[in-house]
């Protein structure tokens, strides 16, 4: 069943906030300066900054797909209750229709699920646990009622690459529309600040820094969180389409645990963009959302 029919007995206003598809991709920065898994993370730039041509710039960016290589996202919880705390379930099927129970483990754990609203006012980077039949699960509350993609990244132990599949998960309750925020280059996140320098250029590497500050004063006291002193997941309005981001080397002389972090960022294409950064400081992860506009985006 298609989201839209999911969500019919909702109103009018939340069947046409479901007509707006988002992307997502993850990447973190290592605390060693490392790459990340750039099979997870289709590029879409050369090491020039130029566009690819061939195969590559028409390769499916990751999470458009239920199934992809063989494997199948069979989310088991079709739909949430909003502001209430459920568990989500699913499972992760092979080519034969089995549960898979053999993962890699990326960045600290073996998978990573993001979930999103169609709006980009909400946003989930979880860690489920696995059951011994290969179900996954963990808890969580979304605040509002509307349209949701939910993506698991991970790396299967017979995979020789990663896969990011994505599904559609209806939250329901009372709808309210809610605009995508305006473009702005600081956000303030439980009472710190978190300002973007950079700017996204359509087929091109961009260079992203975001800078953490606390009552006007540098934050160097980052903390490793997953094995990283960033992760910035960025979506793309639209199609769901990942940008390709990968994380700088630390610059000599720059203190490794802030106030910043750095990434590179490919914008496929010109559009409207929205970037979410998490950090850790305190023992507490905190999210800093932007949005961001390249070329003629709106």
């Amino acid at each position: 069943m298609s989201p839209l029919k999911k969500i019919g007995a909702f109103t009018a206003a939340l069947t046409a906030a479901f007509a707006a598809a988002y992307g997502v991709g993850s990447v973190v920065a290592p605390v060693d300066g490392g790459s990340t898994r750039e099979a997870a993370h289709a590029s879409m730039a050369d090491g020039d900054g130029h566009a690819e041509q061939g195969s590559a710039a028409t390769h499916t960016p990751g999470g458009l797909q239920v199934s992809e290589g063989g494997y199948t996202l069979d989310l088991g919880t079709a739909s949430l209750p909003a502001g209430t705390r459920t568990t989500l379930r699913f499972v992760v099927r092979d080519a034969e229709g089995a549960p898979v129970t053999a993962y890699r483990t990326e960045h600290g754990k073996q998978l990573h699920l993001i979930v999103a609203s169609r709006e980009l006012t909400a946003y989930r980077h979880l860690h489920p646990t696995r059951a011994a039949d290969g179900t996954w699960s963990t808890p969580v509350e979304l605040p509002e009622a509307g349209g949701y993609r939910v993506f698991a990244d991970f790396t299967p132990a017979a995979a020789r690459e990663g896969l990011t599949l994505g599904s559609d998960l209806a939250v329901t309750g009372s709808y309210a529309a809610h605009a995508l925020p305006a473009p702005a280059n600081t956000a303030t996140v439980d009472g710190y600040t978190v300002r973007l320098d950079g700017t996204l250029t359509p087929g091109r590497e961009s260079d992203l820094t975001f800078s953490v500050s606390r009552a006007g004063r540098p934050v160097t006291t980052l903390q490793p969180y997953l094995g990283a002193y960033g992760h910035l997941v960025a979506l793309r309005s639209g199609d769901l389409a990942y940008l390709h981001v990968h994380p700088q080397e630390e610059a000599e002389g720059t203190a490794v645990s802030g106030p910043e972090v750095a990434f590179t960022a490919t914008a496929p294409s010109p559009g409207t963009y929205r970037l979410f950064l998490d950090f850790k400081v305190g023992d507490r992860v905190h999210t800093a959302a932007f949005t961001a506009t390249t070329g003629h985006g709106h």
